[in-house]
């Protein structure tokens, strides 16, 4: 693809390599009513405070949660019976978009760059046309009928919209698949260099909706929405009558919006990480950071495990009508996180696995999943000496308000069922200490290192 020139700097680099762009300087504000579009720019701060009232903004994971509840009954219906209505929606996104840009983008490159986008996007809805068919069909957007919110990020603006859609931008009043929903706050966010919260939210919209198919599309519905960002910054220009500097300012973020398009439709080989550790380890804490910081989605045994009950993934269960744990259970939810990480890594999403894995059975079955695909395979034993170990479950169980001895019981059912790496499972292996003094920058670097991914 184009713009080689100006690659993204070794500090944002992220496994998927899709979404992060290179930090430009985005307008400072001294409060949220300065902090509105000019001229159809609509480049919000993210240094300004949020407003003190708790009824006008919203912070992430509230918003996320919101998403989820609204496309709730969109994913319960799912598979749908085949609809050509949700493709019909975007392939309609996609030339009013697309004809908005041509009438308006002088520049020859940046011409050229629209080209290239509309022929990727033609290209992967006609391959992606199964997938699209299961979407169902087209839903009002989650913005429709709501007042605006600003979205905050402890007690920081982030964006004035909270989906960086206003309510009268073209793309608010459309059908399109939820999925548009959860792209158009994670392209504000990339754009906007929050490419920390951009992760966290995704990662969190997909464990708590289990939504996995619609990565086989966002990047299509990413592409369409940059494209939908590019035309909304030059919708309201008027060449003759704008200043130099505002010409300047104007295609500089439309251009921010096209290279996020360009930067998503790039193909990428992306990496399983398997996480292996018993309780207290500080293996989901890690592998959350690893989330945060590098790009993956983190699919997790205990929330997949409660899904195939219909329990929410998120609650503590402390009594189910069902034994979850059973070795029965535990054979299901394993084939099930070793088919959603093959869904993730057909869509180019970097897959980590937030589960014991203590046998190598397990571990070879999720392994089995990157080889097959020939892609890079991690597997990260995360360590802890035994009063380590149970101090911090012992803590746990006391935050939680459960019987301590329980949970260290659990313990020593774990360790007894590990099952030590064997030799071809080395060569993937990295051993972490999680006692040691800042282990996430280390994990982060090791794994990076490791995966030798291609950036470029």
């Amino acid at each position: 693809m184009r713009r080689a020139s100006c690659p993204v700097p070794i500090r944002q680099k992220t496994f998927n390599g899709r979404w992060t762009l290179p930090r430009r300087p985005l307008p400072r504000y001294a409060s949220l009513d300065q902090a509105q579009p000019l001229t159809g720019v609509n480049m919000d701060a993210t240094s300004a405070p949020c407003p003190t009232s708790s009824s006008s903004a919203i912070g992430v994971d509230e918003l996320i949660d919101s998403l989820v509840a609204s496309h709730r009954t969109f994913v319960d219906d799912l598979p749908y019976v085949a609809s050509p209505a949700c493709l019909a929606a975007t392939r309609a996104l996609v030339e009013d978009e697309v004809s908005a840009l041509e009438a308006r983008l002088t520049g020859e490159e940046d011409r050229r760059c629209l080209l290239r986008l509309k022929d990727w996007l033609a290209q992967e809805m006609l391959r992606l046309e199964p997938w699209f068919e299961e979407r169902g069909e087209p839903r009002p957007s989650w913005v429709a009928g709501r007042q605006a919110m600003p979205l905050c990020d402890r007690q920081r603006l982030v964006m004035a919209n909270a989906l960086d859609l206003e309510a009268t931008d073209p793309l608010a009043k459309r059908c399109l698949d939820p999925g548009f929903d959860l792209v158009s706050l994670l392209v504000g966010l990339y754009v906007r260099d929050e490419t920390r919260l951009a992760h966290y939210a995704f990662d969190r919209y997909l464990r708590l909706s289990g939504d996995y198919a619609l990565t086989r599309l966002i990047s299509v519905f990413a592409v369409c929405r940059s494209l939908a960002g590019a035309r909304r910054a030059l919708q309201h220009w008027e060449p003759e009558r704008e200043p130099a500097f505002r010409v300047a300012e104007i295609m500089t973020e439309c251009r921010r919006y096209l290279d996020l398009a360009e930067r998503v439709s790039n193909f990428r080989f992306p990496p399983l990480i398997i996480g292996v550790g018993v309780s207290g380890s500080g293996k989901s804490r890690f592998m959350a950071e690893i989330v945060e910081r590098l790009g993956a989605v983190r699919l997790c045994s205990d929330a997949e495990r409660r899904r195939l009950f219909g329990l929410s993934p998120q609650a503590a269960v402390q009594d189910p009508a069902v034994d979850i744990f059973s070795a029965e259970t535990t054979e299901r939810t394993y084939h099930r996180l070793a088919s959603l990480a093959g869904l993730l890594l057909n869509a180019g999403i970097p897959t980590c696995i937030d589960a014991t894995c203590l046998t190598y059975a397990q571990r070879q079955l999720l392994r089995q999943q990157g080889e097959a695909r020939g892609l890079p395979v991690l597997i990260v034993s995360f360590e802890a000496d035994e009063e380590t170990l149970r101090a911090r479950i012992a803590k746990r169980a006391k935050r939680q308000g459960s019987d301590p001895a329980m949970s260290l019981d659990v313990l020593e059912r774990q360790q007894a069922l590990f099952e030590e790496f064997r030799d071809e499972e080395r060569p993937h292996l990295l051993r972490i200490d999680t006692t040691a003094e800042h282990v996430g920058d280390t994990l982060a670097l090791l794994v990076e290192k490791r995966v030798s991914l291609s950036y470029s």
